[in-house]
C-alpha cells in the first residue's frame, strides 16, 4: 500500500513540475514573443522567420496537454477517497482544458502557415486572415483557464483536506488560481485587460508544489 502511495506521490509530483515547465518553455519559444498585433506585418514577418523555435513551441504545448491528462489522472487517484463526486468533477474539468489546449494549438499552427504565405507573397488581405486567427488564439487561451481554474480550486482543496501538501501550500494555490481563474475569464470576454503581473504569484505555485509532492514521495519507506 505503502509503495503504490509513493509511486501515485511522484506521479502527482513530477507532472505538475512537467506540466508547469513544458508549458511555460512552449510560450516562451513559440508564439509566445509575438504579441504585437498593432504591428502585423512585422509580427507575421517575424513568425515566418523562425519556422523551427515555432513548431517547437507547437509541439511542447501538445505535449502540455497529454501531460494534463495524466495529471487529472494523478490528482483523481489520490483524492477521490477524500471527495470522489469533487474529484470527478475535476478531472472532467483538466480533461475539457487538456482537449481544447490541444486544439488551440491548430491555431497556432494556422498562424505560422499564414505568416509565412505573407511573408513570401505580401498579399494585405493574408494581413486581416492572420488578426482573426491571433483573436481566436487569444479567445481560445483564455477559455481554456476556465476549465482549468475550477478544477484546480477544487483539486488543491482536496489535497489539502487529504493533507498531501500543507495547509499554507494549498491556501497559495487556491487563493492565487482563483485570481487567475477571474482574470482570464475577464480576457476571454475582453471585459478588461487585466496585467500579467496579476498572474505571478500563481506562477511558482506548481514547481514548489510539484517538488514537495516529490520529495515527500521519495521518503516515504517502500513496505
Amino acid at each position: 500500500m505503502t509503495t503504490d502511495k509513493k509511486s501515485l506521490l511522484l506521479l502527482l509530483g513530477v507532472s505538475l513540475v512537467t506540466q508547469a515547465t513544458t508549458s511555460l518553455a512552449g510560450g516562451l519559444i513559440g508564439l509566445g514573443p509575438f504579441t504585437d498585433t498593432e504591428n502585423l506585418s512585422a509580427t507575421m514577418n517575424g513568425i515566418a522567420g523562425q519556422p523551427g523555435p515555432i513548431f517547437i513551441g507547437v509541439f511542447l504545448q501538445v505535449v502540455t496537454a497529454v501531460v494534463i491528462v495524466a495529471l487529472a489522472a494523478a490528482f483523481y487517484q489520490a483524492t477521490k477517497a477524500i471527495g470522489k463526486t469533487a474529484a470527478l468533477v475535476a478531472f472532467g474539468l483538466y480533461l475539457l482544458e487538456a482537449v481544447v489546449h490541444f486544439l488551440g494549438q491548430t491555431v497556432s499552427v494556422a498562424i505560422a502557415e499564414v505568416s509565412k504565405q505573407f511573408a513570401v507573397t505580401g498579399d494585405a488581405a493574408l494581413l486581416v486572415t492572420g488578426k482573426l486567427l491571433f483573436e481566436i488564439r487569444d479567445f481560445v487561451g483564455a477559455v481554456t483557464m476556465m476549465p482549468f481554474g475550477v478544477g484546480a480550486l477544487l483539486f488543491y482543496f482536496l489535497i489539502t483536506k487529504a493533507e498531501i501538501i500543507p495547509r499554507w501550500l494549498g491556501i497559495w494555490g487556491m487563493v492565487t488560481v482563483a485570481i487567475v481563474l477571474v482574470g482570464w475569464s475577464l480576457e476571454a470576454f475582453t471585459v478588461v485587460a487585466v496585467p500579467f503581473a496579476v498572474y505571478i504569484p500563481y506562477v511558482p505555485w506548481e514547481w514548489v508544489a510539484g517538488v514537495y509532492i516529490v520529495i515527500k514521495g521519495l521518503r516515504m519507506n517502500d513496505r
